[in-house]
């Protein structure tokens, strides 16, 4: 699944590490979902959408 979370974490100013603290993973876990390795669970995915203040659909992109 592809997504504009790189984008808009960097928009704000965020490191992998700033935006993994805010949503409780890992950096790793971020740099993973940022490249496509890893696509996050429902209940993360909220979370990440909450952070960012967005739907999900204008984070997370069909293929």
């Amino acid at each position: 699944m592809n997504n504009r979370l790189k984008v808009l974490r960097a928009e704000r100013g965020w490191s992998q590490q700033d935006l993994a603290g805010r949503i409780g993973v890992s950096r790793q876990s971020v740099n993973a979902i940022e490249t496509g390795k890893y696509d996050p669970s429902l209940p993360l995915a909220f979370r990440i959408a909450d952070v960012f203040e967005m739907p999900i659909e204008a984070i997370f992109l069909r293929d």
